[in-house]
């Protein structure tokens, strides 16, 4: 199996990386816009497994891959807040080189990491088959942009339905190999823990479903050898979410973690505010995914390999 990996110095890309190292066979090319992004971690798993790594300039119709995975995107929500129209041209540029890729290569599998994002709104009630994307389309914000460009790819996916188009939508994702600096509620945590200081953050309270390395490996391992014809978006999922409350006792019970609760308290929402951001929906029963966490567990699984954790 030859695997192609767009925007492998990603976070999530990362992670993916060491999962199929440490099970799999699997033979991948990394492509990445300068090598020097990678760390030092990864580079001693590709000389270890002697993967190939090159530039995005150098990707070809030449090289036989029997799946694309795409994982170029902004994964920091700070970040994504400075880049603005980039997103736009960013997404649609590496998305094109691996529909033009598929193309010429009919029997291509292409995995695309877009987001739970692409459903807009509030997120007011969790998201199920029902559900349907809201954007003011006569009142677009900034915070909408990153959320539209994923939209606008998937439409494009669903336009093509004689290619095995597959998006992976990732609500929420958490793994011990973040970095902590990023902003995201479980980082914060995290630092708060690992500082042993108050956790200050808002009263309201939200509700998320975190996949972990484990069962985002799964699931796509899943989709690459199924043997299943799918073109389609797949929302990740876990045994079960959880709301911000029941996270922060959870802490509060495992690392002695002390929080206040403030009602004027502002924190980053670089994509717009989300009460129940996580889906109901479940993967195509052929593909016989089947979590093996739950939010918290995953959570606290990952949250113990990090140094400094008590």
């Amino acid at each position: 199996m030859n695997v192609a990996m767009l925007g492998a110095s990603s976070q999530i890309a990362k992670d993916l990386i060491l999962s199929f190292s440490q099970t799999t066979d699997t033979h991948l090319t990394l492509f990445v816009r300068h090598i020097s992004s990678l760390d030092a971690l990864v580079l001693k798993v590709i000389e270890e497994k002697q993967y190939q790594v090159l530039e995005y300039t150098e990707f070809t119709h030449h090289i036989n891959f029997d799946v694309i995975l795409n994982f170029v995107g902004v994964g920091d929500p700070a970040r994504a807040a400075t880049m603005g129209g980039q997103i736009f041209e960013i997404t649609e540029h590496y998305d094109g080189l691996a529909l033009e890729y598929i193309q010429k290569h009919p029997s291509c599998k292409y995995i695309f990491l877009s987001s739970g994002a692409v459903y807009g709104g509030q997120f007011e009630t969790p998201i199920t088959h029902h559900s349907t994307a809201q954007f003011d389309i006569n009142q677009l914000k900034t915070t909408d942009w990153y959320a539209i460009a994923k939209v606008y790819a998937e439409a494009k996916h669903r336009a093509m339905p004689h290619h095995q188009i597959i998006d992976i939508r990732v609500f929420n994702y958490f793994s011990h190999t973040l970095d902590m600096q990023s902003r995201f509620l479980i980082t914060d945590l995290v630092r708060a823990t690992l500082q042993a200081r108050v956790f200050n953050t808002s009263a309201q309270n939200i509700t998320r479903d975190f996949i972990t390395p484990t069962d985002f490996f799964q699931l796509v391992q899943k989709v690459i050898s199924s043997k299943y014809f799918l073109n389609q978006a797949i929302d990740c999922y876990t045994k079960s979410p959880i709301d911000k409350i029941s996270l922060l006792e959870a802490f509060q019970d495992r690392f002695s973690l002390k929080y206040t609760l403030e009602n004027e308290f502002q924190s980053l929402n670089a994509t717009g505010m989300k009460l129940n951001y996580y889906s109901l929906n479940k993967a195509p029963s052929e593909l016989v995914y089947e979590p093996v966490f739950s939010s918290l567990d995953g959570l606290f699984y990952e949250i113990d390999k990090i140094p400094g954790i008590k």
